[in-house]
C-alpha cells in the first residue's frame, strides 16, 4: 500500500471548489455522493450528464444551444456539444464586479514589473481585436507570436481567438529552424514579435531570427513589432521588411502599440473599440500547439474552442481550486501548453502571473521569491526544482512569506518520493501537492490530485475527472500493480480536433491510436496501484526491456537523487537483437566542483542493484558535462539511444528543441568513439 502523506482534510468539502460541485450535483440528480470516488466514477461512467453539469455549474456563455452533448462514445473525432456555438475569449475577461481586481501580475527582467486589472486587460483586447481587424484578419485566419510570457501575448492570443482565428506560438530563445518548423505548418498571415530581450543579465537580440523567420514564411502578410523594454525594431530593419529586401515579398511592419489607432480612435486603447465575440462551433480550432519537436517534425495539434474552455472550468476548479481571489503563478513559456493552461487561469476568474526571464536568476531561488512577492495561491515547481533546493538543504518558508500557497503543482518529469517528502517537511499538511501527468496533446493533466484526494509518497494522487485512464498491457488487457501504457479508454472534449495540414486526421489517429483501436495510448509508461496512486515512469518509447523485463527510468533516477555528487542523469538501453539482456549504458553529470570516480561509478552500481534489482545495474556508467534537455526540462533519452545507435544529431533532434543546443555533442563523440572501439 503506498504512504499516505497528506489526507483529505475533514473540512474539504466545505471549503473547496470541487466540494461545492459535488454538493450542487448531489442536489440536481438527487445523489449522494460523499467524496472523490463516487464523484470520479461518475464522471467516467455518466459522461453525457457529467460534462453538460460543468457546462452548466459554470454557466458557459453560448450563442445558440446544443442539441446533444456527445453524438456518439467514439474515438478519435467524438462531436461533443453539437450546435451550440460559443467563443473561449469571452470567458476570459473576468465577471463585472471583478473590473477593478487584477487580472495579470507581469513580472520581467527585461522592463518593469507592472499589473492590468480585468477591465485594462479588455480595454487592450478590444484594441488589439480592432488593429487585428484592420490587418485584414478574419475568422481561420492563423496569428502567431514570436513573443515572451507577458501580457501582449495573452492580449493578442485572445484577441485573435475572440475574431474566430487560430492562434499559436513560439518563445523568442527558439532557434530560427524550430519557429519555422512550427509556423511554416499553420501559414499564417500575422506575426507578433519582439526583437530582442534579456535573460537574467544577457542581452539577446533577436534581430537576424526574425530576419530568417519572415524570410521562410510566404503567407505573411504584416509583422506587428513590440517594444520590449530597451529592445526595439530599428528603422533600417522596418524598411528591409518593408521593401521586401532579402524576402520573396514586402511585409508590412506595424507597431503594436498602434493597434487599433483606426478603429479605436487613439492608441493605447482610449477610447476602445467595441468588444465582441464571434460565436463559433464547439470544435472549431482555438489554437495550434506543437509537440517538442525531439523525435522528428513538431506535431501541430489542433485543440478547440469549447474542448478547451470545458476542460479549463473543470481542471483549474475543481482541481487547482481556483476562482476569484486566487493567484495563479507557473513558470512557463509561450512555447509549453502550461503557457495555455496558465492563461486559462482567468477563464475560473483567478488573477495569474506572467513570468519571463532566467527562472534561476539571480539564483535558484528566485521563482520562490515571486511566489512570496506575488503571494500565490498555487505555485507550479518543476520536479527538478523540488528536487535541488532539497539537495542543497534550502528551507523555503525560513526566506520567503509563502504562507499564501495553498497548493504547489508539479509536472513535466517524474518526483521521487523523497520530493514529496521535502515539500511536506517543509509546508506541512496545510497545502496540497498536485504532482499530474498530462501534456501538450489534451492540454491538461490525465493524472493529478485535487483537494478531496490524498496524498501518496511518490505516487500521483489517481486520474483527473472526466478521463476514464488506465494501464494496458501489449495484448490491450488492464492492469493493476504492474507496468502498462497508460490509455484513455473514453471520450474528453479537449482531445484534439485533428493535426494540422494535410492528411491530419491519418496523423493524428495514427500517434494515439495505432496500438489499441478505438483508445487513446498517451505514450507513457503508467503503474496504477491497488492503494489508489499511479506512478508514471517515463516515455514507453523510452521505457527500458531488459530480457524481457520492462524498467522505468525514472527509478534509476529516484536512486541516484540520493547522490550528492550527482546533479543529472539519463539512462539508456541498447538491445541484443537476440534477445538476450542487452546493454545498459548510465550517463553521469556531476555537481559543480566535484569530479567524476571509479569509487563513485561503484558505488551507484551497488546502490541500483541493491535498491532496485540486479537488471537495474548499469553495464556502463560514463560521465558526461550535462544532459540534454527539452524545452520542458525533459530528457531526451530517445534521441540518445539513437545517437548511439547511430543516427545524426541533427536527425533526432532540432538544436532548437533543446535547452542547450550544444548538449548532444558529448553523446555524438561517445558513439564515435564507441564504434571506432567495436570496429578496431
Amino acid at each position: 500500500m503506498p504512504k499516505v502523506i497528506r489526507d483529505v482534510p475533514t473540512d474539504a468539502i466545505e471549503t473547496s471548489s470541487i466540494g461545492a460541485f459535488l454538493t450542487w450535483i448531489n442536489a440536481k440528480f438527487g445523489y449522494s455522493f460523499d467524496g472523490w470516488d463516487d464523484l470520479y466514477a461518475w464522471s467516467i461512467t455518466d459522461i453525457e450528464d457529467f460534462w453538460e453539469s460543468v457546462w452548466e455549474y459554470f454557466d458557459v456563455k453560448s450563442h445558440s444551444p446544443f442539441t446533444s452533448v456527445l453524438e456518439e462514445r467514439v474515438m478519435p473525432h467524438a462531436r461533443w456539444f453539437t450546435g451550440a456555438t460559443l467563443n473561449y475569449a469571452e470567458h476570459s475577461l473576468g465577471a463585472p464586479e471583478q473590473a477593478d481586481e487584477v487580472a495579470v501580475t507581469a513580472v520581467s527582467q527585461t522592463r518593469e514589473d507592472f499589473t492590468l486589472t480585468f477591465a485594462e486587460l479588455r480595454r487592450e483586447v478590444a484594441r488589439v481585436r480592432a488593429g487585428l481587424i484592420d490587418l485584414g484578419v478574419k475568422k481561420g485566419d492563423r496569428v502567431v507570436g514570436y513573443l515572451p510570457n507577458q501580457p501582449e501575448a495573452l492580449v493578442a492570443f485572445l484577441a485573435a481567438a475572440s475574431l474566430g482565428a487560430i492562434w499559436a506560438s513560439c518563445a523568442p530563445e527558439f532557434g530560427t529552424q524550430s519557429v519555422i518548423d512550427r509556423f511554416s505548418q499553420v501559414e499564417p498571415t500575422v506575426l507578433l514579435a519582439i526583437s530582442g530581450y534579456m535573460y537574467g543579465n544577457k542581452v539577446v537580440d533577436r534581430t537576424g531570427e526574425l530576419t530568417e523567420v519572415l524570410a521562410a514564411l510566404p503567407t505573411l502578410t504584416h509583422l506587428v513589432s513590440l517594444d520590449y523594454g530597451d529592445f526595439t525594431l530599428d528603422d533600417d530593419t522596418r524598411e528591409q521588411f518593408t521593401n521586401g529586401a532579402g524576402l520573396d515579398h514586402a511585409i508590412d511592419v506595424v507597431d503594436y502599440a498602434g493597434l487599433g489607432a483606426t478603429s479605436a480612435g487613439t492608441a493605447g486603447g482610449a477610447p476602445s473599440a467595441e468588444l465582441e465575440f464571434e460565436p463559433v462551433p464547439f470544435d472549431h480550432p482555438l489554437f495550434i500547439l506543437f509537440s517538442s519537436g525531439t523525435t522528428g517534425r513538431p506535431k501541430a495539434i489542433v485543440h478547440s474552442h469549447g474542448g478547451i474552455l470545458l476542460e479549463t472550468l473543470k481542471n483549474h476548479a475543481l482541481h487547482f481550486d481556483l476562482g476569484p481571489g486566487s493567484q495563479f503563478c507557473w513558470f512557463s513559456t509561450t512555447a509549453w501548453m502550461m503557457w495555455n493552461t496558465l492563461v486559462g487561469g482567468l477563464v475560473v476568474g483567478s488573477s495569474i502571473v506572467m513570468i519571463d526571464g532566467n527562472p534561476n536568476f539571480p539564483d535558484p531561488k528566485e521563482l520562490w521569491r515571486i511566489a512570496a512577492n506575488t503571494k500565490a495561491t498555487l505555485m507550479g515547481v518543476a520536479p527538478g526544482a523540488i528536487m535541488s533546493a532539497r539537495k542543497a538543504g534550502f528551507n523555503p518558508t525560513e526566506e520567503f512569506d509563502l504562507s499564501a500557497v495553498s497548493q504547489f503543482g508539479a509536472a513535466g518529469a517524474p518526483l521521487p518520493a523523497e520530493g514529496y517528502e521535502w515539500v511536506y517537511e517543509q509546508f506541512g499538511d496545510d497545502v496540497l501537492l498536485n504532482v499530474g501527468c498530462g501534456g501538450t496533446d489534451v492540454c491538461t493533466g490525465i493524472l493529478q490530485a485535487s483537494p478531496l484526494t490524498p496524498v501518496y509518497s511518490g505516487e500521483m494522487s489517481g486520474v483527473s475527472l472526466g478521463f476514464a485512464a488506465s494501464a494496458f498491457d501489449a495484448s490491450g488487457n488492464e492492469v493493476v500493480d504492474d507496468l502498462g501504457e497508460l490509455v484513455i479508454t473514453q471520450p474528453t472534449p479537449s482531445m484534439p480536433v485533428t493535426f494540422w495540414g494535410e492528411n491530419g486526421d491519418a496523423r493524428y489517429e495514427a500517434a494515439y491510436f495505432d496500438k489499441y483501436p478505438s483508445i487513446w495510448r498517451h505514450g507513457d509508461w503508467a503503474k496504477f496501484t491497488t492503494g489508489g496512486g499511479v506512478v508514471v515512469t517515463g516515455r514507453s518509447d523510452a521505457t527500458l526491456n531488459r530480457g524481457g523485463v520492462r524498467l522505468g527510468t525514472a527509478d534509476f533516477y529516484s536512486v541516484l537523487d540520493t547522490f550528492a555528487e550527482v546533479a543529472d542523469a539519463l539512462v539508456i538501453h541498447l538491445e541484443d537483437p537476440d534477445g538476450g539482456m542487452g546493454e545498459l549504458v548510465l550517463f553521469v553529470q556531476t555537481e559543480d566542483g566535484m569530479s567524476f570516480s571509479d569509487g563513485l561509478s561503484d558505488r551507484i552500481r551497488t546502490e541500483l542493484k541493491s535498491r532496485l534489482s540486479p537488471r537495474h545495474t548499469p553495464d556502463e556508467v560514463v560521465p558526461v558535462t550535462r544532459i540534454p534537455l527539452g524545452r520542458t526540462g525533459k530528457k531526451l533519452e530517445v534521441p540518445v539511444k539513437r545517437i548511439v545507435q547511430g543516427a545524426t544529431a541533427e536527425s533526432v533532434a532540432s538544436t532548437g528543441a533543446l535547452q542547450d543546443p550544444w548538449s548532444l555533442d558529448e553523446y555524438v563523440e561517445y558513439a564515435q568513439a564507441r564504434k571506432a572501439k567495436v570496429e578496431a
